[in-house]
């Protein structure tokens, strides 16, 4: 890792870094419900994932993506969604579904190809969607939901509602012709959209140094006059801060903004056939000891939102939820082969 990267990386730790000026952010505002929620979903997803990497293992599923250390990035954002704003996410995207309040049975049973799954068994890992929550879709396509979350912020416009459309991309995404087109059409229309960049510093294994030019993601806003906000990433509560801002200024018809939120997977890109030669056991060690979780349990402990009793009980909480949704999709059917031919067409209605 770069001395100059290790620089900018710790100057964003706790600071809100904002087309060049730094702004220190308070947490006061926060309500005890909210850090509670963020606790809880965090450590949900690092639980769900840890047991889908399990299964990965056993044979059980194919191709998993795991988001493992990038858990503050979709807690923070949608901690301040409705059920009727609209979430789009990336290959990598439990994390997205949990955090936007998908179901946990029912994203196991997709994993394993169950009937009972999101997309009945059909979607697999990569394509999780579930519309009551306002979760329109994972997708295996680089780039491809940024032109879609676009399109659902110009429908919230067209019909004066106050919805707001996020969605999350990887720093191997934000050199995509879409993103670009889409800001364009976000600025020069105003529409109710944010675009969030989990940078995890690799996109399968090209660093973000060597593909990215400029040496960040945010700044590119500037060419379409929106906001472009750098974040601490494994910081829940800085995500949560910037977000706040963001989609504040979407709901009042302000516009689009751009977040990047420096953040790092743990894991490497796809399960267990990327043997991590790319990066340094310096640099694994330099981010691990940065936790999102571990840091937020202590700045709950040490604030005095929650003794450890009460973490405790989220804890087990959390890992009787996920051992619930095995089971649940343990045993659930698979499909009927019949099922191959349905849900592919859709009557029309005016």
């Amino acid at each position: 890792m770069a001395d100059l990267d290790r620089e900018r990386i710790e100057h964003c730790n706790g600071e809100l870094i904002n087309q060049g000026e730094v702004f220190h952010m308070s947490h006061e505002e926060i309500n005890r419900d909210s850090i509670i929620w963020m606790y809880e979903k965090m450590l949900t997803i690092r639980r769900f994932e840890e047991q889908a990497k399990r299964e990965a293992d056993a044979g059980k599923l194919r191709g998993i993506h795991s988001s493992i250390g990038q858990e503050a990035v979709p807690t923070g954002v949608c901690a301040l969604l409705r059920d009727d704003d609209f979430v789009l996410g990336t290959h990598r995207s439990h994390h997205h579904c949990i955090a936007k309040g998908v179901d946990l049975n029912e994203m196991m049973a997709e994993l394993l190809g169950k009937s009972t799954g999101t997309g009945k068994g059909k979607g697999g890992t990569m394509h999780i969607a579930d519309i009551r929550k306002g979760m329109l879709g994972a997708n295996g396509i680089v780039g491809s939901n940024i032109p879609v979350a676009t399109g659902v912020a110009l429908t919230a416009k067209v019909k004066g509602t106050d919805n707001v459309s996020v969605v999350f991309f990887g720093d191997g995404a934000s050199s995509q012709g879409a993103l670009h087109e889409s800001m364009n059409l976000a600025s020069i229309w105003n529409l109710p959209v944010i675009f969030v960049c989990e940078n995890n510093r690799y996109a399968e294994s090209t660093p973000f140094e060597y593909s990215v030019a400029g040496g960040s993601v945010s700044n590119r806003a500037d060419g379409y006059a929106i906001p472009g906000v750098t974040v601490d990433g494994q910081s829940v509560l800085d995500v949560f801060e910037v977000a706040k801002e963001a989609i504040g200024r979407a709901r009042a018809g302000e516009g689009p903004t751009l977040i990047e939120a420096q953040t790092y997977r743990y894991l490497g890109h796809a399960g267990h056939d990327d043997p991590l030669t790319y990066r340094s056991e310096e640099e694994q060690k330099y981010y691990m000891d940065r936790d999102c979780i571990t840091a937020f349990k202590n700045y709950i402990l040490d604030s005095s939102v929650a003794d450890e009793e009460e973490l405790t009980e989220i804890e087990v909480a959390c890992e009787a939820a996920v051992a619930k949704s095995v089971k649940f999709a343990d045993e659930s059917p698979f499909p009927e082969p019949s099922a191959l031919t349905e849900d592919v067409y859709t009557s029309y209605k005016d």
